[in-house]
């Protein structure tokens, strides 16, 4: 193996660290000069942007259109609903001024005192407010409903620790924004919502994870109720990965969004957003990844399959390139990324250290021998292994095998999260197998004091109530009360 990857942590050592050089060393983001804030770099970018384009076709499959709402919120706009400025005003960054001037003493350049807006701004840590006001222009009838939009934005929360994709105060995201005439329809919507991250996560992530409904403690501020979707990182910890919110007639009644029904009567509109962020990112690199680098799912890989040619001088660079050709454009027409890279400022070792670490899923290696044998070696980047193949069908071969490492991806994930999940009824238990992560089925018996005193003294949340999971009753762990079903208790990111 190169050298390079010998300074990459390994898991068991020291997780965090592994994680944080690797988000570097695989390029795929760098710290930048504003606090708090990274440099998403091109080769991280092109990984959001595959999921952001088959997000943006699921959305689009159900009526969803995009639009764009203004990154500046009115102070007053974000405190019409209560709930809503109490659960972000901590995370809140403030435009206070519109101007700079040079400062009088010679020190650079200052805020102009006389330029103080007349009504400061938030810079949008999510867009309901704003979103809602604007469609108090817009519905008026209920043949105006629903309105059905999404936008892909950047937010700001202003975060003390972050940590590059998970955490950061400035992200990337895509937030829905949902208008209906009943609430059985946005309540459905809500559940669609749910369900179609749920089929992206596992289809094009190979992320298994649990549709669930959080508790009115850990809720989104202002919704009635809130869906999740939660997945299990190779060190046991629970990561959020996807949200949808009924919001009910909250916003609506916060900004007078009224239609006429068909009886023509006035009522309140019903609503529900839903999001992801670049916080998928981080689930992806955690989830797969391992001491040599990224793993990544061929269904999100920027480039799937790599060629890379053995020679010793330009005839038989040619004469390789050659064979390659029919094999690029072949796998092209299956829809598949390849790279041919013939460049000569660096060696095949580290060629293939380098595209192992980037999680590339797919390596073919052609040396002048490999031709006049027809055959090529096959690397994939899941399970390390090799094989010698046929040059003749190689395309069809491999796109073949990139279904088997999607799946096999996937089956490793779930097995994973299947063998660290336990039930859990003793709360001394539960205190002691939390140190070493896992998702812990346990009854509650329902109140917001124990859900808090878990936290407190396990640094341990409540990540859902499973939508799916067995709803026998029982006694709470911790207060022998009665419990309806089990919840899914976990340490998270």
């Amino acid at each position: 193996m190169a050298t390079e990857l010998k300074h990459l942590t390994k898991r068991q050592d020291n997780y965090s660290q592994w994680y944080n050089e690797l988000v570097v060393k695989a390029d795929l983001a760098e710290q930048s000069a504003v606090r708090g804030c990274m440099v998403i770099k091109p080769y991280g970018y092109a990984i959001w942007e595959k999921m952001q384009q088959t997000l943006d076709r699921m959305f689009k499959a159900t009526g969803v259109q995009n639009a764009y709402f203004p990154l500046l919120i009115p102070k007053s706009f974000l405190c019409r609903e209560a709930e809503h400025v109490e659960g972000f005003a901590k995370e809140c960054a403030v435009v206070t001024h519109y101007r700079l001037k040079n400062d009088p003493n010679g020190t650079g350049v200052i805020v102009d005192p006389e330029a103080r807006l007349e009504e400061e701004l938030i810079v949008r840590p999510t867009s309901e407010t704003i979103i809602w006001g604007t469609y108090k222009n817009w519905i008026h009838s209920w043949r105006d409903l629903p309105v059905l939009c999404n936008q892909w934005a950047n937010v700001m929360r202003w975060e003390m620790r972050t940590r590059m994709f998970l955490r950061t105060s400035e992200f990337l995201w895509q937030e829905g924004h949902c208008a209906h005439a009943t609430a059985e329809e946005s309540e459905a919507r809500t559940v669609q919502m749910i369900k179609l991250y749920a089929e992206f996560a596992e289809k094009y992530m190979a992320l298994p994870v649990v549709i669930g409904v959080k508790t009115a403690n850990e809720r989104f501020a202002g919704a009635l109720n809130t869906y999740t979707i939660e997945a299990m990182m190779q060190d046991g910890k629970a990561l959020q990965s996807g949200t949808s919110h009924n919001l009910g007639q909250n916003f609506a009644k916060a900004f007078d969004v009224t239609f006429a029904n068909k009886d023509n009567q006035p009522e309140y509109v019903w609503a529900n957003s839903w999001g992801v962020s670049t916080r998928l990112m981080g689930a992806l690199i955690m989830t797969h990844s391992d001491d040599n680098g990224l793993v990544l799912p061929p269904h999100l890989a920027p480039i799937q399959v790599v060629i890379i040619p053995i020679y010793k001088n330009a005839e038989q660079l040619a004469a390789i390139t050659e064979k390659v050709m029919p094999i690029v454009e072949r796998l092209g027409q299956l829809g598949i990324s390849v790279k041919f890279d013939d460049a000569d400022n660096k060696r095949p070792g580290f060629k293939f250290a380098d595209y192992e670490l980037k999680g590339v899923p797919v390596r073919l290696v052609l040396g002048s021998r490999d031709i006049e044998n027809g055959t090529v070696e096959v690397m994939r980047r899941d399970t390390l292994e090799k094989s010698t193949e046929q040059l003749a069908g190689i395309a069809d071969y491999v796109a073949d095998l990139l279904e088997k490492i999607q799946d096999n991806i996937y089956q490793k994930a779930l097995e994973m999260r299947n063998k660290k999940t336990y039930i859990c009824d003793s709360y001394e238990e539960f205190k002691e197998k939390i140190e070493d992560g896992g998702f812990f089925l346990c009854h509650w018996d329902g109140t917001t004091e124990t859900e808090e005193l878990i936290k407190a003294e396990t640094k341990a949340t409540i990540r859902c109530i499973p939508l799916d999971d067995d709803n026998t009753p029982g006694k709470c762990m911790v207060t022998g009360k009665p419990s309806a079903r089990r919840v899914i208790i976990a340490r998270n990111y």
